[in-house]
């Protein structure tokens, strides 16, 4: 199967702003999709496992679809990214950590590697938000976590990212914060984001 195919074909179902398909082999073991809020997110599944079985004819196993759903206020950003989702995975004394980001209906998707430390847990959070990022980039442009904490501002834990650019020979430190009394992880990509927000514009490729 063509998985590439099969992406771009969900993206053109109603309300899909971004989408994002993992295959093992011959078999889909992901589907990641971002929508506003206009249809149910139950019907949204459907609608993905009835475009398989129609235009591949694959019987796709609901359990494999994730829906993230945005108002359309929040989903319509101009050149801000949007995050679709974040995993991490331990294996053993490492941890692999996904990001995925959608950005001009692209996917954007940074994957790395580590020890599976609490202490280095975030930085790599931060890590592969800058290599989806780096897809949807000029090359001339380069990127580095300076450093990311997670302390109490108030009664409450703030996500900031420190992130390096280095462009035309000129290095700039930008900071971003988010509020993380929720999900910690997604509180760094925003972050992350929130550092870069202002220079994404210009650096698209």
């Amino acid at each position: 199967m063509n998985f590439r195919d099969f992406e771009e074909k969900v993206k053109r179902l109603s309300g899909v702003e971004a989408a994002r398909v993992v295959g093992n082999g011959a078999a889909i073991t992901e589907v990641h999709v971002l929508t506003d809020t206009a249809k149910a997110a139950k019907q949204i599944v459907r609608d993905v496992q009835t475009l398989a079985q129609a235009a591949f004819g694959i019987a796709l196993d609901r359990r494999v679809v994730s829906v993230v759903q945005l108002p359309e206020a929040d989903l319509v950003q101009g050149d801000r990214p949007v995050i679709i989702d974040v995993a991490e995975q331990v294996d053993g004394s490492r941890t692999s950590v996904s990001v995925h980001l959608a950005w001009h209906g692209d996917t954007l998707v940074g994957e790395v590697s580590g020890a599976a430390a609490n202490s280095t847990r975030m930085r790599l959070v931060a890590e592969a938000t800058l290599e989806a990022l780096r897809q949807g980039l000029q090359d001339a442009a380069a990127f580095a976590i300076a450093s990311v904490e997670i302390p109490n501002l108030g009664a409450r834990p703030i996500a900031i990212a420190q992130v390096v650019i280095v462009a035309d020979g000129v290095e700039r430190l930008m900071v971003g914060s988010a509020i993380a009394t929720g999900d910690q992880s997604r509180a760094v990509v925003r972050a992350v984001l929130d550092a870069l927000n202002r220079h994404i514009p210009d650096l698209r490729r």
